[in-house]
């Protein structure tokens, strides 16, 4: 039977769970739900936020998802879509917030930031995380997403919001969706035009990182510069 939120006992509705329980204790449908405020005909919020946790796989991936991806789900309009990217945006920048007193120079911060959201992902994203010159992030830039082409990655699409932000430094980052992080033969290759154009910027391009995802034949991620394969390294100041 489809309950409506206020037929359900009163400790089992979200809002009211949480504040006799703390957030800590709601379920991701029901913490989702609270966001959603209704459903549709027939359905909870918590149903719908089921839904849509069924579609998507997890928090994660309905933060990735487009709204026009969001909104094939029945109940899930324009206005709630935009509800939850705006959500999605909000809880990436809260995150990014906790390593702005950190520097991102290593591939184990980088990982930390980005690996749980992008080890996930069922497509391409091509991000920058540009630094200033204590190598504190400023923000992080997502370049493209979907597969990687020659337009979408080309260096002065990548190299352009570090130019507008005034970055010091640069690590870019992208994740590979079969879950192996190996680089590719259009990796290296980009990896290297970047060094060059960013070389003649003068902005440091620290690292270029793949993620995957973690296995017993695979690792959760690759980082350009820990391989020794890396074509240039940069000084932090």
């Amino acid at each position: 039977m489809n309950w409506l939120i206020r037929e359900l006992p009163e400790d089992d509705r979200p809002r009211e769970k949480l504040q006799k329980r703390g957030p800590q204790a709601l379920t991701d449908a029901e913490l989702l739900a609270i966001f959603l405020r209704v459903g549709r005909k027939g359905v909870s919020a918590v149903q719908l936020a089921g839904d849509l946790l069924k579609e998507f796989h997890s928090l994660n991936g309905i933060a990735a998802a487009e709204v026009e991806q969001l909104v094939q789900i029945p109940g899930i309009g324009p206005a709630k879509a935009a509800e939850i990217a705006a959500t999605a945006e909000m809880a990436s920048r809260l995150a990014a917030e906790q390593f702005r007193e950190l520097r991102v120079d290593c591939p184990e911060v980088v990982y930390g930031l980005l690996g749980a959201e992008m080890g996930k992902l069922r497509r391409e994203s091509l991000r920058a995380l540009l630094l200033n010159t204590r190598h504190g992030l400023i923000r992080v830039e997502e370049i493209s997403l979907g597969s990687l082409n020659e337009s979408c990655a080309h260096p002065r699409e990548i190299l352009r919001p570090a130019v507008l932000h005034s970055a010091y430094a640069f690590i870019l980052v992208h994740n590979h969706p079969s879950g192996d992080p190996m680089p590719s033969a259009q990796d290296r290759q980009l990896t290297r035009q970047l060094a060059e154009a960013a070389g003649h910027l003068q902005i440091a391009f620290l690292d270029h990182i793949i993620i995957g995802r973690k296995s017993e034949k695979t690792p959760a991620y690759f980082s350009f510069c820990e391989a020794g394969i890396f074509p240039t390294k940069a000084s932090s100041s």
